[in-house]
């Protein structure tokens, strides 16, 4: 356990350090939901319907832009393990006695820091826009965002290990990113949908997310979604940690 921890400390300091020296990387990534906050939120202040209209808009609006935070920031996280095989990085990493695990968890935890402090930047740029949120379920809402972003980067890497490209890995996050952010209802409620795209969107798992997250933000913490959310998204990350382990293992052997 301790040298578990100690070698996922040391990939987890490298991944902190690569970033500090480029931090523009943080912001590039608060880049699209900041455009959406600042362009596409205020439209919604004027629509009477779903719960939207004046000030609650951004209560339902910002958890959005948090899970869009997490599937792009973590989903895309693969591409920097593409280029470090390519660069011999990682094969230098497996001949240490680091365990293979810690190669994965130091690299998913770098992915979360990351996507904690734009998660936070993200929050407090849309105060001045009229939020005005539960702080307590805005603080909940971070952690299950931060989990989430834990499992999708696990699976991202090794989705990277798996294709070995960008060329392939690209499409391929976006053709499975794309479809469940929308079905996700992030941008608005999914009690808007047609009661066949509503009926679709139950099978996401990222709708439950929203749905608690929403709930959170407004105060209503006794609220049955927020409970099935936060099992969701615990069942969810731990699914994909897993898988993403196994992968990573196997194809590092």
């Amino acid at each position: 356990m301790r040298s578990l921890l100690d070698a996922t400390l040391v990939v987890f300091t490298r991944q902190m350090r690569l970033l500090l020296r480029n931090p523009v990387w943080v912001f590039f990534g608060l880049s699209q939901p900041v455009l959406y906050l600042v362009l596409f939120g205020p439209l919604l202040t004027n629509v009477r319907a779903g719960g939207l209209g004046g000030s609650a808009s951004w209560s339902l609006f910002v958890p959005g832009l948090l899970l869009q935070l997490a599937i792009f920031g973590a989903g895309f996280a693969g591409f920097g393990i593409i280029q470090e095989m390519r660069e011999g990085v990682l094969d230098r990493q497996r001949v240490t006695p680091a365990p293979r695990v810690s190669l994965l968890l130091g690299r998913t935890l770098g992915n979360v820091v990351t996507i904690g402090v734009q998660a936070v930047i993200l929050v407090l740029v849309a105060i001045p826009f009229g939020l005005r949120p539960s702080w307590a379920g805005v603080l909940v809402t971070l952690v299950l965002v931060c989990v989430l972003a834990l499992g999708i980067s696990a699976a991202s890497y090794s989705m990277g290990i798996i294709l070995k490209d960008e060329d392939a890995f690209a499409p391929f996050i976006q053709g499975v990113s794309l479809p469940l952010l929308l079905l996700s209802g992030v941008f608005l409620p999914m009690s808007l949908a047609p009661s066949w795209l509503h009926n679709l969107s139950r099978a996401n798992p990222l709708v439950y997310l929203v749905d608690a997250a929403r709930s959170l933000f407004v105060g209503n913490y006794s609220a049955t979604n927020v409970i099935t959310g936060i099992v969701v998204t615990a069942v969810l990350t731990g699914v994909l940690a897993w898988w993403g382990t196994r992968t990573f293992q196997r194809m590092s052997a």
